[in-house]
C-alpha cells in the first residue's frame, strides 16, 4: 500500500509525538531499584540520609579569624556500605590557585579553611585534606552500615575574606557567615557521593539536617541567622527586647534597635562575650550576619490561614541605606504574597531576615543582598530571594546540577509577584529586560544547549541562561497550556511529593504528567531536551472571505505561545491569543482558523514576554486589498 506525503508526515509527527522523554542511565537505575517511580512519586525504597550538626562558632570581630568546632551525628539511610565519607569545604575557593570561574583579588584570597582536629567516633584521625580542592574525601577505618550512624567531631579555623561575595566582610565591623563549616557531602539515590568541586559559580547541593550552632561575639554586636534564637533575653537589654517580641506578631514595621540605641551602647547586655545560639529542625543550611552598627527592624504576617502561623519579617542594615527602611516591609509582604498565591504554599519558616551585603543570594530564612537607589529594584530582589525559599529550600533541589528547577522556578514566582506589584506591563517589561533579553538575542551556540544538560559540566557562559530566564519561560508557558488551576494544582502536589526530599528534574516532569491527566512529553522534550529557543513565523495565509487559515512554522523549535494581531483596515485590531497547545500534535508547522470582525489589513505576531529572535518573519500583508 503506498502512503502519501501527507499521510506519512502525519505517522512521523504521530511517532515523535509518542516518543518517551530522554531518561538518563543514573536515573534509569534509580527507577530500576524503586526509589523512584515513572508517575513522578518518591519511589517504594526511597530514601536520603541525614545529620544532627551541633557547632560552636567564635568571631570575636573586628579581627578577622573566625574559629569553630563541631559534632556531626551522621545517619546512613542508604542500602549501602559506605567505607568513606566526602566532605565539602566550601571556603578552599578563597586559596590561592583553587580553581575557580573567574579571577580573584588580592583581597578575595585567603588560606581557606583550615582542619585542625579530625574525630571518628572520639578517634583522633589523621586528616589528609588541606589541599586546594573544597570536596574532600575521608576514608572510615570501619565502615558505616546501612541503617548505622556514626559521630564525627571538626575543630577548624579560617581568616574571612576582606572581599566579600556571597561570605565575607561587608565593612570592618560586619561579617556574613556562610559555607563556614565542614559539612558531610550529599550522598543520594541515583548519583553516589557529590563530590563536584565548588568554582564560586555554581550553587548547592544540602541534605536535610538539624543544627545547633552558637555564635560567640563581642558586647554590642548583634547576630541574626538561620534557625529559632534562643533566649533572647540573655542577650538582648530590656527596650530592645520588648521592641524585638513585639515585632513577631505587630502587622507594622517594628524598629528594633536604631541609631540612638546602637550610638549608646544599649542593645546587648555587656558581657564580654555573648552567645547567641540558634536551633532550626531539617534545614539544608545556616548561614549568620554579624554587625555591632546594623540598625534592626521587624515585623509578622500571618502565613497560615488555616493555624494563624505568623512569620517574622527582618531587615539588618546600615543607617546610610535608605532603602532598606522599606526591605522589612517587602519582606513581609512577599511573605503574605507568595503564601496565598504562587506557589501557594504557607511559607515554611518561622522568619526571614535581609541582611544588607552584597551578595544577592539566599539562604534558609536568610538573604545576603545589596543596596540600591531603586528602592523598586530592591523590591524586586527580595522577592527573588525570598522565592528561593520554596526553591530550593523547601525541596532538595541539587542546584549545582539542576539550577533549572530552583532559579527557573524562583523566577516564575518573581515576575507572578511582579504583576502583581506593579501591573502586568511593567513587571513584563522588566522580565523580557532581564530574564529574556540576554539568550533571546543572542547567535552565540552556547544558548543552544538544552536546559536539562547538567550545569556542573558547563562554563559558567554556558548555563547562566539555562537556569533564569530559559526555564522560566517554559514554566510560564506550561502554566499558558494548563491553565491557572490546573497547573497550580500540578506544581503543588509536586511540592508536597518532594519537600523535604531531592527531587530531579524528570520527577517533575513525570508529576506534572501525571496530576495533569495529560502526557505532556513533548512540551517537556521541547523546552528543555532539544536545542531549541522561540522563533515562530507566518508561513502562509490562506482567506476565504472574512475566514483565515494561518500556518504557523515554529523555527526556534521552543512551543511558545503566541498572539496572532489581526489588524482591520478601519484602523481598530484584535489580538487573539495561542496557547501552546497548537503544538501539541506537531512542534513544527501547524495551522490556526480564524474567523475576522472585519477586513483584515494585516496580520502580525506578538510574543509578550515569550520574545521572538526574529521577528522578520512575523507579518503578513493582504495583498488583495
Amino acid at each position: 500500500m503506498r502512503l502519501s506525503f501527507s499521510a506519512i508526515a502525519l505517522l512521523l509527527s504521530v511517532c515523535v509525538y509518542a516518543q518517551p522523554l530522554f531518561v538518563s542511565r543514573d536515573i534509569q537505575e534509580a527507577y530500576k531499584k524503586e526509589t523512584r517511580s515513572k508517575d513522578g512519586r518518591p519511589g517504594k525504597n526511597y530514601w536520603q540520609n541525614r545529620a544532627n550538626y551541633t557547632m560552636e562558632i567564635t568571631a570575636m570581630v573586628p579581627s578577622r579569624n573566625i574559629s569553630g568546632k563541631e559534632t556531626i551525628e551522621y545517619f546512613n539511610e542508604s542500602p549501602d556500605t559506605l567505607r568513606s565519607l566526602f566532605i565539602k569545604l566550601f571556603l578552599n575557593v578563597h586559596k590561592p590557585g583553587a580553581p575557580r570561574e573567574f579571577p580573584a583579588s588580592k583581597d578575595y584570597l585567603t588560606e581557606g579553611l583550615h582542619i585542625d582536629e579530625v574525630t571518628i567516633n572520639g578517634i583522633v584521625t589523621k586528616w589528609k585534606g588541606d589541599g586546594l580542592f573544597t570536596s574532600e574525601q575521608l576514608r572510615l577505618k570501619e565502615p558505616l552500615f546501612p541503617k548505622g550512624k556514626l559521630e564525627l567531631g571538626f575543630k577548624w579555623h579560617y581568616e574571612i575574606s576582606k572581599e566579600s561575595g556571597r561570605e565575607g566582610m561587608i565593612d570592618s565591623t560586619t561579617y556574613f557567615l556562610a559555607y563556614f563549616y565542614p559539612r558531610v557531602s550529599v550522598y543520594d539515590d541515583y548519583n553516589g557521593w557529590d563530590n563536584t568541586a565548588f568554582t564560586d559559580s555554581r550553587e548547592f547541593y544540602s541534605d536535610f539536617n538539624n543544627y545547633d550552632v552558637s555564635i560567640n561575639v563581642p558586647a554590642n554586636y548583634i547576630v541574626w541567622g538561620t534557625g529559632t534564637l534562643q533566649q533572647p533575653e540573655k542577650l538582648l537589654k530590656p527596650a530592645v527586647l520588648q521592641r524585638y517580641q513585639q515585632s513577631l506578631a505587630a502587622n507594622e514595621v517594628v524598629n528594633i534597635a536604631t541609631q540612638n540605641d546602637i550610638s549608646a551602647k544599649s542593645v546587648t547586655l555587656q558581657n564580654e562575650i555573648n552567645e547567641w545560639r540558634f536551633t532550626g529542625t531539617h534545614l539544608p543550611d545556616v548561614a549568620f550576619g554579624i554587625s555591632d552598627h546594623y540598625l534592626w527592624d521587624g515585623s509578622s504576617v500571618v502565613v497560615d490561614d488555616a493555624t494563624g502561623r505568623r512569620a517574622s519579617a527582618q531587615a539588618a542594615y546600615a543607617e546610610s541605606s535608605k532603602d532598606y527602611q522599606h526591605v522589612s516591609r517587602f519582606t513581609r509582604n512577599s511573605l503574605h504574597w507568595f503564601s496565598n498565591n504562587w506557589p501557594g504554599i504557607a511559607y515554611p519558616y518561622e522568619k526571614m531576615t535581609i541582611f544588607q551585603g552584597f551578595a544577592d543570594m539566599e539562604y534558609p530564612m536568610m538573604a545576603n543582598n545589596s543596596s540600591f537607589t531603586d528602592t523598586s529594584f530592591s523590591k524586586f530582589v527580595a522577592e527573588h530571594e525570598i522565592a528561593h525559599s520554596y526553591m530550593p529550600f523547601y525541596m532538595g533541589i541539587n542546584e549545582t546540577r539542576y539550577g533549572c528547577m530552583d532559579e527557573g522556578w524562583a523566577t516564575v514566582f518573581e515576575y507572578l509577584i511582579g504583576i502583581d506589584d506593579m501591573g502586568e506591563e511593567k513587571a513584563s517589561d522588566f522580565f523580557k529586560r532581564f530574564r529574556v533579553n540576554s539568550w533571546i538575542n543572542s547567535t552565540s551556540p552556547n544558548q543552544l544547549i538544552p536546559i536539562i544538560a547538567p550545569a556542573d559540566g558547563l562554563t559558567f557562559k554556558s548555563f547562566g541562561n539555562n537556569i533564569y530566564g530559559k526555564p522560566a519561560v517554559g514554566y510560564l508557558a506550561l502554566k499558558d497550556l494548563l491553565g491557572d488551576d490546573l497547573f497550580k494544582k500540578c506544581l503543588q502536589e509536586f511540592m508536597k511529593r518532594w519537600n523535604g526530599k531531592h527531587p530531579m528534574p524528570w520527577d517533575m516532569f513525570y508529576t506534572f504528567n501525571d496530576v495533569s491527566g495529560k502526557n505532556l512529553d513533548w512540551f517537556w522534550r521541547k523546552w528543555f531536551f532539544d536545542p531549541s529557543y522561540i522563533d515562530i513565523a507566518i508561513q502562509s495565509v490562506q482567506q476565504q472571505a472574512l475566514q483565515y487559515s494561518i500556518t504557523l512554522q515554529n523555527v526556534g523549535g521552543m512551543p511558545a505561545p503566541v498572539n496572532i494581531v489581526l489588524n482591520y483596515t478601519d484602523g481598530t485590531k484584535e489580538s487573539i491569543h495561542q496557547t501552546p497547545a497548537i503544538w501539541e500534535k506537531n512542534q513544527e508547522v501547524t495551522t490556526v482558523n480564524l474567523i475576522a470582525k472585519k477586513q483584515v489589513q494585516s496580520l502580525l505576531l506578538e510574543g509578550g514576554i515569550y520574545m521572538d529572535a526574529d521577528k522578520t518573519n512575523n507579518e503578513w500583508k493582504n495583498k488583495n486589498l
